[in-house]
């Protein structure tokens, strides 16, 4: 479960495809925060269906950007989903916001949304409404029945728009073939 003296944060979790939660099948999430209270991580290859940039922008009183920069609006997950979170390359910081990982910030911010719609801001950011959350030892305990598996996350498989393949190219990327894989431990 830990990762140089630490948890998962930073890593992926990769849902198992028996996975029997169908908000998480085939889902793959950034960790940004795993500890011995809990577990935060945003869902980072499902859009959300009910809402675009612009409208978000409208709704908050934003100038919406210029044509042909195209932000999309994620799932982050089931956990308060009308808050929008901005998960993005440090390089860009405000004060709100907190590095997670080695190399990426999380900020809750409206002023983080008007520099993004202006385009400017971080090199990558990805927009999601709500996260998923896990309480104490909830998350190990789910690891545990095969619900989870974890990887090392990089730009590309956090930040590209190739949403379609983002699950299997994140069991690829642990050695995974998922058309050889059983949906639950010990059975053939």
């Amino acid at each position: 479960m830990k990762r140089d003296g630490g948890y998962l944060e930073g890593q992926l979790l990769i849902a198992m495809p028996g996975m029997s939660d169908p908000r998480f099948a085939r889902a793959v999430l950034y960790m940004c925060a795993h500890s011995s209270t809990g577990a935060v991580g945003l869902i980072v290859n499902r859009l959300a269906d009910h809402v675009t940039f612009p409208d978000l922008l409208r709704q908050l009183g934003i100038e919406p950007m210029p044509q042909g920069h195209e932000i999309r609006v994620h799932f982050g997950g089931p956990v308060e989903v009308s808050r929008g979170l901005i998960l993005h390359s440090a390089d860009y910081r405000q004060d709100s916001s907190i590095l997670v990982g080695e190399n990426l910030a999380l900020t809750a911010s409206v002023d983080m949304l008007r520099v993004i719609a202006a385009g400017d801001g971080p090199r990558h950011s990805l927009l999601a409404l709500g996260y998923a959350g896990w309480a104490a030892g909830q998350l190990e305990s789910e690891i545990q029945a095969n619900a989870w598996l974890h990887a090392t996350a990089d730009d590309a498989m956090v930040f590209d728009d190739d949403l379609t393949s983002k699950w299997e190219r994140a069991m690829a990327k642990i050695g995974l073939d998922v058309a050889k894989l059983a949906g639950e431990a010990g059975h053939a």
